[in-house]
């Protein structure tokens, strides 16, 4: 990452705080050497999805991660591709959220999900009340554990795509974040059906678990489809709704990162902070309801959502030491296996009170 030289001694504290958004702007590089490190990425992100395609249980985006992550800690990657790097892993990845929305129908959610929102809801609180306090436990770093709580309680790697330029973690952060998180993705495919048939659930009844207590949607398909159709087709509702929670937690964070700064004697003030790819991701899902965007459109912008997605997470492996990974040590594993237990158990305790298998 790139960083702005200031004199200590011509700025007081509050000038240098009250010009962060200022020095965001200026960490993000322009001019032609931006191309080498995108045209990596973009490489990259094309094995990634043609992996991902073949093997969908494990998807574009980890191995995007994980391919990044390999040719960054073996071969190295040359100092003229991290300008374009660093913009890929940032303003490419807002981009990719954006057009996610176009994918996402408001009206679609509150027709099919209302039922589950309240089950929805408990399952969220679970998750980062859980990673709040076995985070302090376990003395992760505080963006981390946002990151892990974020992606745990929402979408997994959208969720942490589209913190991350609120938090402003380190790249390996977000990589062992999103590392961690793929972890028991892999783990709920394999495991989410077999309970679910020991415990006799309904197909409702497993979609609705599986919708709320796994995190990524393309692991939330495979495993719910894997129990049935119908518990598939639920299943896909519930994370739908689970995925509009982006909104009103990114919101949060805006207001937690001001109150932050604010307490340390700064100016930030909350429009500098207003995450604006996360407005715009809202626009695009209203033209989405509103069904003016033809279905041919709204399949290309989806694949490119998913393909700018995939180049970002390629870039943020392509710029992630695994000596500075391997420094947080076992505790992250820890803290993800922990939070997301809690989810997956508090779903399940919530629909045996209600009844609802």
């Amino acid at each position: 990452m790139t960083s702005t030289t200031l004199q200590v001694g011509s700025h007081s504290p509050n000038d240098l705080t009250a010009n962060k958004a200022d020095e965001a702007q200026s960490s993000v590089p322009r001019g032609p050497s931006r191309w080498y490190g995108i045209a990596l990425a973009a490489l990259v992100a094309v094995v990634a999805t043609v992996l991902g395609n073949w093997l969908p249980t494990v998807g574009g985006p980890v191995f995007a991660i994980l391919l990044g992550l390999g040719i960054r800690n073996t071969i190295g990657v040359m100092p003229i591709c991290q300008p374009g790097l660093t913009f890929a892993s940032k303003a490419v990845l807002q981009w990719s959220i954006i057009l996610l929305g176009f994918g996402l129908s408001f009206n679609q959610v509150v027709r099919a999900g209302l039922d589950s929102l309240w089950v929805t809801i408990i399952t969220i609180a679970a998750a980062f009340v859980t990673a709040y306090v076995l985070g302090r436990l376990l003395k992760v770093g505080d963006k981390l554990r946002n990151l892990i709580g974020a992606g745990t309680a929402i979408c997994g790697g959208s969720a942490i795509a589209a913190v991350a330029p609120i938090i402003e973690p380190e790249e390996h952060e977000t990589a062992l974040a999103i590392s961690t998180i793929f972890l028991f993705n892999v783990a709920a495919v394999l495991v989410f059906p077999f309970f679910g048939h020991v415990l006799n659930m309904t197909d409702l009844g497993f979609g609705l678990w599986a919708g709320t207590a796994i995190n990524d949607t393309s692991s939330v398909v495979a495993a719910a489809y894997s129990f049935s159709n119908e518990a598939g087709d639920y299943a896909t509702i519930v994370k739908l709704t689970r995925a509009t929670f982006i909104i009103p937690i990114c919101l949060v964070y805006v207001y937690l990162e001001v109150r932050r700064n604010r307490q340390a004697g700064g100016r930030l003030s909350i429009r500098r902070l207003i995450p604006w790819f996360i407005i715009w991701f809202v626009c695009a899902s209203l033209v989405r309801s509103t069904g003016v965007l033809p279905a041919e459109l709204l399949s290309i912008l989806s694949h490119s959502a998913k393909f700018l997605m995939v180049l970002a997470l390629a870039a943020i492996g392509l710029s992630s030491n695994m000596r500075t990974m391997a420094k947080a040590g076992w505790q992250p594993l820890v803290l993800g296996l922990g939070t997301w237990f809690a989810v997956a158990t508090t779903s399940l305790g919530v629909q045996t009170f209600s009844g609802a298998w």
